[in-house]
């Protein structure tokens, strides 16, 4: 794939995942504020290609990650990926579900953040009924 095939994969890929993200809580945003290039080839392996393979489904891969950011209490990348999982077509239901069983191995302190990752955003996109 040339380069110009991976932006394009990149964008695509971005805008499924992250398109109801506000601009300043992208990570991109951050990187490139510190160095242009350095996150554009960031951005190009995370998204382009990492994200984007087909290896299994956006959903799962989505999920997974909320898994992983959860018990790892990283929770502003979690609420990223929250919206990626809510944008790839998950439940608000399954994604609650992925957290509450997050609480097995990284304890109820970390799945309750989650849960209130969850909350905060399904407040932001109005979807907390």
């Amino acid at each position: 794939m040339d380069e110009h095939d991976l932006v394009k994969k990149t964008a695509r890929t971005a805008e499924l995942y992250f398109s109801t993200v506000k601009d300043e809580d992208k990570p991109y945003k951050l990187w490139r504020h510190f160095d242009k290039d350095l996150a554009k080839d960031l951005s190009l392996f995370i998204t382009g290609k990492m994200y984007a393979r087909e290896k299994i489904p956006h959903p799962t891969r989505q999920l997974v990650a909320v898994a992983c950011l959860t018990v790892l209490a990283r929770y502003d990348e979690l609420k990223l990926h929250i919206h990626a999982a809510l944008n790839v077509g998950c439940s608000k239901e399954e994604v609650a579900e992925v957290i509450f069983q997050t609480a097995i191995y990284g304890g109820m302190p970390a799945a309750n953040s989650g849960l209130e990752a969850l909350k905060e955003v399904l407040e932001e996109r109005n979807e907390d009924k």
